[in-house]
C-alpha cells in the first residue's frame, strides 16, 4: 500500500503545487493532504498536535521545521507514541526535487522505512 502524507503549512505553495501537478498526469499519484484543508488539521495547530494527528492517520508528516520538530518527535516518541515518519525538506531543496522524493517514497517503500524516525529529504 502506497505511503500517505500531510504537508505542514509552510509547504501549502510551490510543494503542495508540485504534488498536485504530479497527480494530475495520473501516474502514481500520491495521498497528500495539507494543513488547513479538511480533514487535516486546522492552520496554526501545533507541532505536538501535528504528530499525534500523523499518528492517529497514518500520515508521514513533512515539515521545514528542522528547528524545532526533531524535538518534537523525540518527545513524541519518549511519550511511548510512534510516527509514521517526519520527512524534513532541507531548506535549499526545490520544490519538484522534494515532491519527486515523496512520490518515489510513496510508491517505492515501504512504511517501516520510516516509522519513529525524521529523514532529511532533498
Amino acid at each position: 500500500m502506497p505511503l500517505r502524507f500531510l504537508l505542514d503549512e509552510n509547504l501549502r505553495g510551490a510543494m503542495w503545487d508540485a504534488l498536485q501537478h504530479h497527480n494530475a498526469r495520473g501516474w502514481y499519484p500520491v495521498d497528500v493532504l495539507r494543513v488547513g484543508d479538511p480533514p487535516a488539521p486546522p492552520l496554526q495547530t501545533t507541532d505536538p498536535d501535528l504528530l499525534l494527528w500523523a499518528e492517529h492517520t497514518d500520515r508521514i508528516l513533512v515539515s521545514l521545521d528542522k528547528n524545532t520538530m526533531p524535538g518534537h518527535l523525540a518527545d513524541h516518541l519518549r511519550a511511548g507514541r510512534h510516527s509514521p515518519g517526519v520527512f524534513l525538506v532541507r531548506l535549499d531543496s526545490t520544490p519538484a526535487r522534494a515532491a519527486s522524493f515523496v512520490v518515489a517514497a510513496a510508491h517505492a517503500s515501504d512504511a517501516a522505512d520510516w516509522q519513529d524516525q525524521f529523514r532529511h529529504i532533498p
